[in-house]
């Protein structure tokens, strides 16, 4: 396999150039973390843009930062951490889903477009990207977007870059909004709640005015009664329905009171503050219940987004049939769901499920012969899949970048 190691903008529009040339296709990595979600690549030659991993600004006051594509996730949240901000959207770490050695890097991040809890309240990783410098399929470097929020004429490329898995551009540098990390964090714990219970309760603590920002339900499980990252919060395997406020200490604690009445009739919540808030709901958001050493490390998982309302039917028919184990989150809209190992995933259940409803599921993780049998990524309908054909074409005529990792058929 040939490695082609990049330093500048230059470099990776010179071997984008060279691979239409000579008509080889170009696999694009960062640190790796996320190459096993989607299908085996047509290739044996891998562009790898680790070397751009510089912070070229940080504006702190101005809420933006500025970075190289190559840049690692980790550090750039410790750097923005140092001062008290965040990204909203909460972005996942797949290494522990995954059981990479590695955390990915700020590009994959935007080209992979995982939004944690919070995605409920601040939107996606796409809504957070101002501008991006990238290198398409022609081998010509563009510019889209900006520094500032609102500087958009014409079509916002950003957007279609964010969840995009390196099929339409090489990204080389990206401008994303920072924002303030809430004072303090409150989270509501009702346990013993049934799917379709839980759904409720989210349902109405999001319609109510205490601006949740996080809703998520594990159900009952006797396959994770030592749930990896949740410590002693979850007891006995026993189902946790979990509700987040963040703000100011007095507003969190004041909301926080007032949606405890409000679920009276679901239970008597009980309250964590903080720290253990925050180790929580980062269990949840990188999914550790599933993680790749824990006790379902074996078993294929979905990522599977729908309407909030149908989640817990979709979910509980899911389990029904399958013998999985599932976790919602997004009030309902996005339920993980780890299966039994079979050949095909139980794929034909998960996306007759998901379309039932108007929703959509990916593989995340499943062995390569999985993969190679499975569409890993939710097949679109003809309509769609035609629109999103011409806009590929528009950026990579020539399907040089990251060719055969979307849809099976190609390559």
């Amino acid at each position: 396999m040939d490695t082609l190691r990049v330093r500048d903008a230059k470099d990776v529009e010179e071997v984008v150039r060279a691979a239409i040339a000579n008509e080889q296709p170009l696999e694009i990595i960062g640190h790796g973390s996320k190459r096993s979600i989607g299908h085996a690549m047509a290739t044996n030659a891998v562009l790898d843009v680790s070397a751009l991993n510089a912070v070229t600004s940080y504006e702190p006051n101005e809420l933006i930062v500025t970075l190289q594509a190559g840049a690692p996730l980790a550090d750039v949240l410790s750097l923005i951490d140092a001062k008290n901000q965040q990204f909203a959207f909460e972005p996942m770490n797949t290494a522990p889903l995954l059981g990479t050695p590695v955390s990915g890097t700020i590009g994959g991040m935007i080209a992979a477009g995982l939004a944690g809890p919070r995605r409920i309240r601040a939107g996606g990783a796409r809504d957070h990207l101002l501008g991006a410098h990238a290198v398409s399929g022609f081998g010509d470097s563009f510019k889209t977007g900006g520094k500032v929020v609102k500087n958009v004429t014409g079509y916002d490329l950003c957007k279609l870059l964010a969840g995009s898995w390196g099929t339409l551009s090489v990204m080389t540098e990206v401008t994303l909004k920072v924002m303030p990390k809430p004072e303090a964090e409150r989270t509501l714990l009702l346990r013993g709640l049934e799917d379709a219970a839980a759904n409720k309760a989210m349902t109405a603590a999001l319609g109510s005015p205490f601006d949740v920002s996080g809703a998520a339900h594990l159900p009952k499980s006797a396959l994770r009664a030592e749930t990896e990252g949740l410590g002693d919060i979850v007891g006995q395997g026993e189902a946790l329905t979990v509700l987040r406020l963040e703000g100011i200490t007095a507003s969190a604690a004041h909301r926080a009171g007032s949606l405890r009445e409000l679920l009276a009739p679901f239970g008597i919540a009980t309250l964590i503050e903080d720290a253990a808030s925050a180790a929580l709901w980062g269990a949840i958001r990188d999914v550790l219940p599933f993680a790749a050493g824990g006790a379902l490390g074996a078993w294929p998982v979905w990522r599977i987004v729908c309407p909030p309302a149908s989640g817990a039917a979709l979910g509980i028919e899911l389990a029904r049939q399958t013998g999985g184990d599932l976790i919602y989150d997004w009030g309902g809209g996005l339920i993980w769901a780890a299966l039994p190992p079979k050949p095909d995933a139980h794929a034909p259940v998960v996306r007759a499920r998901a379309n039932a409803v108007g929703g959509h599921a990916t593989l995340i993780r499943a062995a390569e012969q999985v993969r190679r049998d499975v569409d890993v990524f939710h097949p679109q309908a003809p309509g769609i899949a035609a629109l999103s054909e011409r806009v590929r074409a528009s950026f990579d005529p020539k399907t040089i970048l990251n060719r055969g990792r979307l849809t099976r058929s190609a390559g």
